[in-house]
């Protein structure tokens, strides 16, 4: 399972996109969402740093 460059998700294979740029890197993008965010060079959107709370927030509750 890949994870997403742009939001950090980790998504299944046949379900995303991914880009092979021409100096050989590879890309993965789990929506089109990510891609055309990714395209207009966004960095700091409100549902990226929502997911990343989340996942944080709840990783500290399950350490208690």
């Amino acid at each position: 399972m890949p994870k997403c460059v742009y939001c950090g998700k980790m998504y299944d294979f046949h379900k995303g996109l991914t880009l092979v740029k021409t100096d050989g890197k590879i890309l993965h993008l789990c929506s089109s969402k990510c891609r055309k965010n990714m395209a207009m060079k966004r960095r700091k959107v409100r549902w990226i740093s929502k997911k990343k709370k989340s996942s944080t927030h709840s990783s500290s509750e399950e350490s208690k």
